[in-house]
């Protein structure tokens, strides 16, 4: 199965997403995740329906022909929810979200009207074949070139994300409070765009602590002392996010409030690093 997808992505990628064989007049898409394991790209071609028009979400389907193990590009995508999506004629990023409970059964029997064969395969095993919800993610484009719009990108990506999870954090609480305010358990919604707020942040810190900032610290030695200081700060903003993705699974009292922590000391850290860093960055490409 592997060497023939690997022949079907060849394909796609040469013809604009355009594949004969089997898959002869069928819309697909190729679908990377991440390894759950490896931590490695990997690429499976997957038909797909739409949510709604043509503006609407991409949905996919786990069903692994009726097998009674879900596949693995599934269990890729709940452990690293962020994945690529290539339709042949773009490429864009997208969190993964299981659709669960009547929203499932509702997008399910969308998609048995418009493919009839997933029907099938449900009534070939006793697991409920997942629907995941392909959700594209809408970075804030700074307009701008360069490192110094790279960086604005990815800031407003996380910005933007942030304001996602503390939002269904507060629907969720909201849902709550008869029962004390605090969620017992999390909709993978929440959970998947959590994890993939935490996972971006972790890298790009990660980044700018191995490349950028040691490379700015070397030409511009009078800013040694502000890296130290951001350096502490994406230390107890790294405890912060490991203590959320923690939570995920079982948040309990105050995981709120570790959001709204979370929220505070990332707008700050983001608008300091801004500050000091856009000039020198702008500088340096001039």
């Amino acid at each position: 199965m592997s060497s023939f997808n690997q022949v079907v992505i060849e394909e796609f990628r040469a013809n604009a997403g355009r594949v004969g064989g089997p898959f002869e007049g069928s819309e697909l898409i190729l679908l990377t995740t991440t390894g759950a394991r490896s931590g490695q790209p990997h690429t499976v071609p997957l038909g797909f329906v739409r949510e709604g028009g043509d503006g609407g979400h991409l949905l996919v389907v786990g069903s692994a022909g009726g097998a009674d193990r879900h596949p693995a590009w599934y269990h890729n995508l709940l452990a690293r929810p962020l994945v690529q999506v290539e339709t042949g004629t773009e490429e864009y990023e997208a969190v993964a979200v299981p659709a669960e409970g009547a929203r499932r059964d509702e997008l399910f029997a969308h998609v048995v009207r418009q493919e009839p064969g997933y029907g099938e395969y449900q009534a070939d095993t006793a697991r409920v074949i997942p629907v995941v919800v392909l959700q594209r993610t809408h970075a804030v484009p700074a307009g701008e070139g360069g490192i110094a719009g790279k960086l604005l990108d990815v800031h407003g990506w996380l910005r933007a994300q942030l304001a996602l999870v503390r939002e269904l954090v507060r629907d969720l609480v909201r849902d709550e409070e008869p029962r004390g305010g605090e969620p017992a358990s999390l909709g993978l919604q929440l959970r998947q765009h959590c994890l993939a707020f935490c996972h971006t942040l972790e890298f790009h810190h990660t980044s700018e602590d191995a490349g950028l900032f040691p490379y700015l610290e070397q030409q511009h030695p009078h800013l040694r002392e502000f890296f130290r200081r951001i350096g502490a700060e994406h230390r107890v903003i790294a405890a912060l996010q490991e203590e959320l993705a923690r939570a995920l699974d079982a948040p309990g009292a105050g995981f709120s409030e570790r959001v709204e922590r979370m929220s505070r000391e990332l707008e700050a850290h983001l608008d300091a690093e801004e500050a000091q860093l856009l000039p020198v960055l702008r500088a340096l490409e001039a």
